[in-house]
């Protein structure tokens, strides 16, 4: 199917509805995107009514749409509604479906190098509790996540497959469609990390093969801070513990006992934020009506623009590994901390951020890298801007 591009007029009015793009040239996408006024606009409203008509009155005011909005990420991701619980974060999903599951002593988990480091610390912590065997595939020469060395990691103790799709310090992705096929081949259960990806990359669980799926809000699906979800596949709610149970949790109650609901919301708790509920419902929802598969073929061309552009600028380091890449773009400047290049573009008005060694440790150290400037695009992004950018920072290496 052909993809339509965006129009020149098109992006402008994108840029009209994102009130951020006036006030400065934002590459920080990767850590939280400019949100589209209409879902700040979103939340303001709802929390206005609850300041007039009361919580409880306005959650019952609004009790479709705040159910809609499993519709819409069931949706985006090509799930069932029941497959999804709505959380705070990628790291509270992640939480969630890693620790739900039932670890014995001597289990293997196999991982990238990529892992972010609430996963690698989460990886570690079972290792200490649980005793669990923990195989790392390191990527190739061209930095290449290698199917082959994975499949043969792959053993009768095998208990998880645990992989970061993008991860927080590099442009490139790991396969996820070919190590799902592998996972399934296996019977293993596979957890992917989607935080960078949702709302940046096509993703169909169905064709992923993967059991469950960590995602935030914040980052390119440019909804509320404090927003996410998890998705658990139908088959497998049953094999996870839920972490916390209140009376939302559990679908019945007696004095005497208790039954988990059916349906991944058994990973919620009742107490959340409505509003920003309905601001992640917003955010999807203008996603899919701009279309993922757009939205990815011009952060694809965007990134690529970067590249270009800070290639020729001799002291730019470019650090971006493996034959696909994402709209994350890393680099470092000769003799210059990253935090400085930083603030300086921010006294600019350019919007970058430093990725840190902790944040992906085991690539960083590897690669003997303390630290990276991140610029990361979106669909509401220039090519102009692109070109400020480099400008400016050109300037500053003068």
């Amino acid at each position: 199917m052909e993809i339509i591009p965006f129009t020149e007029r098109e992006i402008q009015q994108l840029r009209a509805e994102t009130k951020g793009t006036d006030e400065r040239i934002h590459f920080n996408n990767a850590g939280a995107s400019l949100p589209p006024d209409v879902v700040v606009e979103t939340v303001i409203n709802y929390l206005n009514e609850e300041a007039v008509y009361g919580g409880y009155e306005t959650e019952y005011k609004y009790r479709e749409e705040l159910d809609n909005t499993y519709a819409l990420i069931a949706r985006l991701i090509s799930a069932k509604k029941d497959e999804i619980a709505i959380v705070e974060n990628a790291s509270t999903a992640w939480i969630l479906a890693f620790n739900g599951i039932d670890f014995k002593n001597g289990d293997e988990v196999i991982i990238s190098e990529m892992e972010y480091v609430t996963n690698l610390i989460g990886f570690l912590n079972a290792k200490k509790t649980h005793g669990i065997e923990i195989k790392v595939i390191p990527n190739d020469e061209s930095g290449n996540f290698s199917l082959a060395a994975f499949e043969k990691a792959i053993s009768p103790k095998t208990k998880l497959i645990a992989v970061t799709h993008i991860p927080s310090t590099a442009g490139g992705m790991i396969p996820i469609i070919e190590i799902g096929k592998i996972a399934r081949n296996h019977n293993i259960l596979y957890l992917l990390d989607a935080c960078q990806s949702a709302g940046q990359v096509p993703l169909d669980v169905k064709e992923i093969g993967c059991d469950m799926l960590a995602v935030t809000g914040r980052k390119y699906l440019r909804a509320p801070r404090g927003t996410g979800f998890l998705y658990v596949r139908k088959e497998v709610q049953n094999k996870l513990k839920p972490i916390f149970i209140d009376g939302f949790t559990a679908q019945w109650v007696s004095e005497d006992d208790f039954k988990i609901r059916d349906d991944a919301r058994r990973f919620e708790l009742y107490e959340k934020n409505r509003a920003l509920t309905l601001g992640l419902g917003k955010a999807v929802e203008y996603a899919l009506n701009i279309g993922i598969d757009r939205i990815w073929q011009r952060v694809q061309h965007l990134a690529a623009l970067m590249r270009r552009q800070l290639a020729e600028i001799n002291e730019v380091a470019i650090h971006d590994i493996g034959e696909q890449k994402c709209g994350i773009v890393t680099f470092s400047v000769t003799d210059i901390d990253s935090t400085v290049i930083k603030n300086k573009l921010a006294e600019k008005q350019i919007n970058v951020s430093v990725g840190k060694a902790i944040s992906t440790l085991i690539y960083m150290n590897k690669n003997h890298l303390s630290s990276v400037v991140r610029a990361s695009v979106h669909y509401y992004n220039t090519e102009e801007e692109i070109i400020v950018m480099c400008s400016a920072l050109a300037a500053i290496l003068n």
